[in-house]
């Protein structure tokens, strides 16, 4: 079918779209480098005013961007909602510290004056992902556009009314005709639009293969690339830890957005000392959970996002069961319209099989019981990605050889991970390189310029 809104909750397809021709995506392209030419030169008050409209119309506006959001790709709606807050909330970060996080930095050399001045490099190529359709995108855009480059998206093709309520948001906001584009086109268009001499940059946010795909093209244009891929995030909990809290917030922690979030907690690596207290309360809290319409303010986890996922998902459980994992929870898929899965527990799925390596999209969580901080170290790191992880301790030494050894790009001490516009976002390993946000995001696409007068 292409590029098609289909509503995950019950099946319907909602509208079509014609992806672009070849005529018309060359006449986007030229739009956004003869763009460039202008924006490039405008000032940074200027695109401080422009983005602090932009949050404006995203805060009015967010219970109608929320309901676009929902019917595309399944979140529920208070989530929805709080994504449209999330994203006025970078905005107005950038519009307030854009200008100081790219100001010309003096460093003292034999020169009479030697100082990096950080200049913007021209259209930079997003490709982003569905599950988080307003969020992943405002936090590329909001620092790209402030640091003077302009912007092309190549949104994922189940959520093309997200793509292009994004671009009409940021075109009310007072940006300049071309500053910012959705590109309604098919995966294949995506490689001429990497290869265009007029695109300067690339960013990706999904899968690994569609990474390594991007990075590749990229490359071989030598062209700069920010990936951030997948997750199979460590949530570890500790005898120390406050398990009230550990286990309430490791429950949202892997439900969050039904489940499909690239930082949700995956794997819940447990000290033996509260191993079976945390697996009855945890498993106990998730069958407590109402699956259902996402539009319902009482539902806490909404369908997945496509049947092609939820298939996935549930062959990956079955392969887990098969390999020896006990399954204490779920495990099936719902009947009826929409794409529903049941909130599933795993428990001691074996580590020498291809699942425990993998990262599971959806609302099934793994638990692993460990004897000590050693171990949970181990098996934390014993993964091919590395993005986040959370650690529940109370004990200092405790906290602070789990932030040393931890090979991830975060670690959140008795707290839930998640992305925040004043702290830098992105992981190791297989989960990508580059950061997004606070002032790593900014300069990841500006040409760090040295400077050196006699």
């Amino acid at each position: 079918m292409g590029i098609a809104s289909i509503n995950p909750a019950t099946g319907e397809t909602l509208q079509v779209f014609e992806p672009l021709s070849a005529a018309a995506l060359d006449q986007k392209l030229a739009r956004a480098f003869a763009t460039f030419q202008s924006y490039r030169k405008t000032s940074f008050a200027q695109r401080a005013e422009w983005l602090s409209d932009a949050a404006r119309i995203l805060q009015d506006s967010k219970q109608e961007y929320g309901r676009i959001m929902t019917l595309e790709m399944g979140k529920t709606l208070k989530s929805a909602i709080a994504e449209a807050e999330k994203c006025a909330l970078a905005c107005r970060y950038y519009a307030e510290n854009g200008e100081r996080h790219l100001a010309d930095e003096s460093i003292a050399t034999n020169a009479s004056r030697s100082f990096v001045r950080y200049q913007p490099i021209g259209p930079v190529l997003a490709v982003m992902p569905w599950n988080f359709p307003f969020w992943q995108v405002f936090r590329f855009a909001a620092p790209a556009l402030m640091a003077g480059n302009v912007g092309l998206l190549k949104h994922s093709s189940n959520v093309p009314q997200c793509a292009l309520a994004i671009e009409d948001i940021l075109r009310r906001a007072g940006f300049p005709d071309g500053a910012f584009q959705s590109l309604l086109i098919g995966a294949a268009q995506t490689a001429s639009v990497i290869a265009d001499d007029r695109v300067a940059a690339a960013t990706l946010t999904g899968s690994e293969l569609a990474g390594r795909s991007v990075a590749a093209q990229c490359g071989d244009r030598i062209k700069k690339t920010v990936l951030e891929l997948g997750g199979s995030d460590p949530f570890i909990v500790m005898p120390s830890a406050d398990l009230d809290d550990a286990i309430s917030t490791a429950v949202k922690a892997r439900t969050i957005n039904n489940g499909q979030s690239c930082i949700a907690a995956k794997r819940f690596i447990v000290a033996g000392a509260v191993y079976d207290e945390f697996e009855r309360r945890f498993v106990e809290t998730m069958r407590a959970l109402k699956v259902g319409d996402p539009m319902d303010p009482a539902t806490d986890v909404g369908p997945l996002a496509t049947s092609a996922i939820r298939d996935e998902l549930h062959a990956q459980v079955e392969r887990a069961v098969a390999s020896g994992a006990r399954l204490l929870l779920g495990g099936r898929m719902i009947a009826g319209p929409g794409y529903f899965y049941e909130p599933t527990v795993l428990a001691g799925v074996p580590r020498d099989s291809n699942v425990f390596h993998e990262e599971l999209f959806g609302p099934v969580a793994m638990l692993f019981r460990v004897k000590d901080a050693a171990e949970a170290i181990d098996w934390a790191n014993d993964s091919p990605f590395g993005l986040g992880s959370s650690v529940w301790t109370r004990d200092a030494a405790e906290q602070s050889r789990f932030i040393d050894e931890i090979e991830a790009g975060a670690v959140f001490a008795n707290g839930m991970v998640a992305s925040d516009p004043r702290l830098p976002f992105g992981g190791v390993k297989r989960s990508g390189y580059g950061r997004e946000l606070g002032v790593f995001g900014i300069r990841e696409f500006v040409n760090i310029k040295t400077v050196w007068c006699r």
